[in-house]
This record gives structure tokens, sequence and C-alpha cells, in this order.
């Protein structure tokens, strides 16, 4: 890593370790319970019995997930329950029900952990109990799980930083151009999150002109929603000069796009991850300068389910790690068949 990288990198670990806003505190003084267990389907005696717990329920990428949850309980033949917490940082909410599906008599539970670190005891505890435990979209400090699916966030952190790159050379961008790259996330302790940012700054690094420069003033919106929007307004507000923003998780994505659309900054390149009616209008408009990096979070769930089925039923996974892969979405290939493929399930 040349020097560049590793002051970027020493800076946004410094940033993250306090990366709060103080102009909307009062959106973090409150987390609404994670609700009990719901069936996801018919519910039929005999089947094996799946817990699933997501880590944002009202989020459009958390409903994909829980989409292919659903079809794969039906293509498998198993029962799905589902539960989850209403914020990104609430992880003794999933502790929670992840001791609610044990109770309950899990056959496997399936979960996309809030907090890599803080959760790691729990999972193994549920791990030691001879309960399969799946993870997905997330990993976890911890080897006691069966298996993950995931993105691979270090290698998507790189392509979100590439098209970034290609974002602003098409609004005009030279290398001489002074500008700057503003950057929202969605939690600090993700060790997903961590992975794309340090992915997308060491990218960045080694290819983007001397001239452009990230914002070390990383703001987080804590996985809410209303603050998204608030935090993506400030870095507008506090940076005249940037030209890019970049989003690591769906909703900093969606306060970023909110805000472009709000200011009328056609100037503005934005890159972000996920889907959402938010990113896809500026994608598909002929005035903006948007992309995002679409993961296969259905795939994630249904092979999930998959996997936990041949668990209970005694078999083994020859794998613990499986990267579901991800595509890099703009304007230009919006209508691509690959692309259409995996917007399919979103």
């Amino acid at each position: 890593m040349n020097k560049r990288a590793a002051s970027l990198l020493c800076s946004a670990v410094i940033v993250l370790t306090a990366c709060t806003s103080d102009k909307a505190p009062e959106m973090t003084a409150e987390i609404k319970p994670a609700p009990p267990f719901q069936e996801l389907n018919m519910n039929v005696e005999g089947r094996n019995n799946i817990y699933l717990i997501v880590k944002n329920l009202e989020s459009s990428y958390w409903q994909v997930i829980i989409k292919g949850a659903r079809d794969a309980g039906d293509l498998y033949d198993t029962n799905i329950y589902y539960s989850g917490s209403y914020i990104e940082t609430d992880w003794e909410g999933q502790a929670r029900l992840m001791q609610e599906a044990v109770d309950a008599g899990a056959d496997a539970i399936i979960l996309a952990p809030d907090d890599s670190v803080m959760l790691s005891e729990k999972i193994g505890e549920v791990y030691d109990a001879g309960i399969p435990t799946i993870l997905i979209d997330t990993t976890a400090n911890t080897e006691k799980y069966d298996i993950c699916y995931m993105t691979d966030n270090l290698m998507a952190g790189r392509i979100a930083a590439a098209e970034m790159i290609n974002r602003l050379e098409d609004l005009g961008h030279t290398n001489e151009d002074h500008l700057q790259i503003g950057i929202e996330i969605g939690a600090v302790t993700s060790q997903t999150i961590s992975e794309r940012l340090a992915g997308f700054i060491m990218y960045w690094s080694d290819n983007s002109p001397e001239n452009w420069e990230l914002v070390t003033d990383i703001k987080c919106n804590e996985g809410i929603a209303e603050k998204s929007a608030v935090v993506a307004q400030e870095l507008l507000d506090e940076y005249p000069n940037i030209r890019g923003l970049f989003g690591t998780n769906n909703s900093s994505t969606v306060g970023l796009a909110t805000a472009v659309k709000d200011n009328g900054r056609t100037d503005i390149a934005i890159v972000g991850f996920d889907y959402s009616d938010e990113i896809a209008e500026l994608i598909t408009s002929d005035e903006y300068s948007a992309a995002t990096v679409l993961q296969q979070q259905y795939l994630m769930t249904k092979l999930g389910v998959e996997a936990a089925n041949i668990l209970i039923d005694g078999g083994t996974l020859e794998r613990k790690f499986v990267d579901t892969g991800v595509i890099a979405v703009n304007h230009d290939n919006i209508n691509d068949k690959e692309v259409q493929e995996v917007l399919d399930n979103n």
C-alpha cells in the first residue's frame, strides 16, 4: 500500500471511531424494539423450521432478502419465520431474537449481524448448541458458524471507486481539477461497511488524480432513514467543492440520492450500493450521473435456506464463505440482460 492510501485509511479509521452527526442527535435517542417472529410462508407440520433475522425490516434491500427466504422456503419445502431490527445498530435486539429462535425450537438460524463484534459470542453460543448457523450479508468475528453468503466487500469497494472515477470523467473533470468526494456510511460497527470503505480508499489512492480529494469527515446515518438525507445535506453544505458522493450501503445511498435530487445537483456524481427508487431515478435520468453496486442479496437467502436444510438433514458443506457477486449499474448498462436479471429479484 502506498503512503497516500495508508494516510487515507488512517484518517478513515480515526473518523469512524466518532462518526456521528451532532446536528441530529434526536434521531438516535430511541430504538424501536425488534418485533416477534412472523411466519413468512404457510406453516406445515413436519417440515424444517428456519428462523431469519435481518438488519432493517423497513429497508428495500432487506425486503429482497426476505423475499428470497420466502421463495426458498416454498422451493425447499421449509417453514420460514422472520424478524429483525429496525436500525442497523440494534445488535442487542438481534441477540434477543436469536435466543427467542432457540427457545422456539429453531432447526437453523440465518442471521445478518448488526454488529460483527458484539454478536460474536451469541453466534458462537447458538453454534455450540448444535443449531446450524448461517450468516448472510455480513460476517462476524468468530469461526463458530457454518457458512456465510455475502459480497466480497473489499472488491466491491474497489469496483465502486472505479465507477466513481468513470462518473467524474463523464462529467468532464480532468486531472487538473481540484474537487472533493464525500462519503456517507450506515454504521461504524459493520465489518461489511468497513471493508467496502477500505476497498474504495485503496483503489482510489492508486488510481485517482492527486487533485481529487476524499473528504475524511465521513458522515454516519446509523441506519436511520430520516438521518441519511440530513447528513448528506451536511456534506453538501460544509464542503462546497464536492463533486462526488459515495454511499457504502442502501440507507446511505438513499440519503445521498435524495439530497442530490432535492438540490438539483446535476454536477455531482453519485455512486452507492443496492437498488432503491431514489438511486434508480438518478441512474435512469439523462440529467444526473449516478451508479450503484448491485448485490445479489436474493441469492444470499436462497442459498442460505438451501444450506440450512442440508445441515439440518445431516449433510456437510464444502466451503465456509461464498461470494455471491456484484455488478456496477449505471445509465449505460441499465438495460443489459445481465443487469435486468438481477433487478428482477429486487
